[in-house]
């Protein structure tokens, strides 16, 4: 498939699911990466008017889920996240976030990723780090 088509593909696959409810929007894909958009709006606002911490968090193991899915056998494995961490570096009020996962390990059972949050200026915002595992169907 090309960029277009796996992107689409991508897109497709998240309608009427959480990254639909957040806006999350694939954007860019690579050999290597897979990144994905997020408006930041009051819907994903905490309390006191700043992206949630928690809405970062579904943004990247949504970007790295979707990057196991096209980039690890999905035809005869299930991709299921086993843990994910973050790290907030720094608040963000209104515009856009983008989310870029990256292999760390490509395992054929276990696979780590980096996640990347970053802003309109690429400022980093949190990073993450998911595990995700294969599971034969």
């Amino acid at each position: 498939m090309d960029k277009e088509e796996i992107l689409q593909r991508c897109n497709a696959i998240c309608r009427n699911t959480l990254m639909d409810t957040l806006d999350i929007d694939f954007i860019d894909v690579g050999e290597d990466f897979l990144t994905a958009r997020m408006p930041v709006t009051p819907r994903v606002h905490q309390p006191d008017g700043v992206l949630h911490g928690g809405a970062s968090v579904a943004l990247a193991e949504s970007v790295g889920s979707a990057a196991s899915y096209m980039f690890l056998d999905t035809d005869n494995f299930a991709i299921r996240g086993l843990e994910i961490s973050a790290n907030h570096t720094r608040s963000k009020k209104d515009g856009h976030v983008f989310a870029t996962a990256r292999f760390l390990h490509k395992g054929r059972t276990t696979q780590l990723w980096e996640i990347k949050i970053t802003d309109e200026e690429d400022r980093l915002i949190s990073i993450c780090k998911l595990t995700t595992i294969a599971l034969k169907k």
